[in-house]
């Protein structure tokens, strides 16, 4: 099929908003990390919602699909730097289950996704 309208699409919504509350949640770390966990992680988070409006504008679902794969390998190592924010105590412990929680949840709604897709 091919061709998603990534606007549309809860994932992408979803993963939009996420970006916002890791640049909150950052905005508060110490300067010294200004290069380094802020610029990583905010990169990362970035990189989801990016992935997953490039991979809607390919022609097949199996192109979709590898930006999707992307989309949660980005998942996974914004929740390594989170972890590591969290030990730093840059990050509360309610506000690092929050965040946590609601990247596994992304995570999983892009896995449903993916899965959902034929490889044509």
């Amino acid at each position: 099929m091919g061709m998603h309208n990534y606007r549309e699409l809860k994932i992408w919504q979803r993963s939009m908003d996420f970006v916002e509350r890791i640049y909150k949640v950052s905005s508060g770390f110490p300067k010294e990390e200004k290069y380094g966990l802020i610029a990583q992680m905010r990169s990362c988070s970035v990189s989801i919602p990016s992935n997953i409006s490039e991979g809607a504008g390919r022609a097949t679902n199996k192109q979709f699909k590898y930006f999707l794969e992307i989309a949660m390998s980005s998942i996974n190592e914004l929740q390594t730097q989170i972890e590591l924010a969290h030990r730093f105590s840059y990050i509360l412990n309610d506000v690092y289950t929050q965040i946590i929680d609601e990247g596994l949840q992304i995570y999983k709604m892009i896995l449903a996704f993916y899965n959902s897709l034929g490889d044509e």
